[in-house]
């Protein structure tokens, strides 16, 4: 597993580079169903030593889920970027709205057209974007809502 964190984006699919290269998304057995530069949905399976006193994911489950769901997007969106700067997590909000049981999906989302971020790089800057990210559950209902705000900081 090791020689697998230093493969490129070119070599392995996002999920995998962040199943390699994030223990955590590995310890949560996170599921990476889609990964573009328009949309990142991942999954958490119904796993109950990750359940909370209700029976349903625990919170910290679903905060990981969505951040992973922020990252593969960044990496979907800025993967051509990453030999000029590191993409890092500035701050993150989440609101649980209803109770989840189950397995639940995290859907991510750019809040910032991807040419305009990089058009601030190219200026010199260091560009700051929020991912905006719905967590549901099986039957549809949106259990969480969650912004990820990320920087691409200039390897300098």
């Amino acid at each position: 597993m090791g020689n697998m964190a230093v493969m490129s984006a070119d070599q392995m699919s996002i999920g995998e580079m962040l199943a390699a290269t994030v223990p955590m998304a590995r310890t949560l057995n996170l599921q990476f169903l889609e990964t573009t530069p328009d949309k990142a949905v991942v999954a958490l399976p119904d796993q109950s030593e990750y359940h909370n006193h209700v029976g349903g994911p625990h919170a910290g489950a679903m905060f990981t889920l969505g951040e992973s769901a922020s990252g593969a997007i960044v990496l979907a969106a800025f993967g051509d970027q990453l030999s000029r700067a590191v993409p890092l997590a500035v701050s993150a909000e989440i609101a649980y709205k209803k109770l989840a049981m189950g397995a639940v999906t995290a859907t991510a989302t750019l809040g910032r057209p991807a040419a305009e971020v990089v058009a601030e790089l190219d200026a010199g800057e260091r560009p700051e974007f929020p991912v905006t990210i719905e967590i549901q559950r099986g039957d549809g209902a949106v259990t969480g809502v969650m912004t990820v705000v990320w920087t691409l900081r200039p390897n300098s």
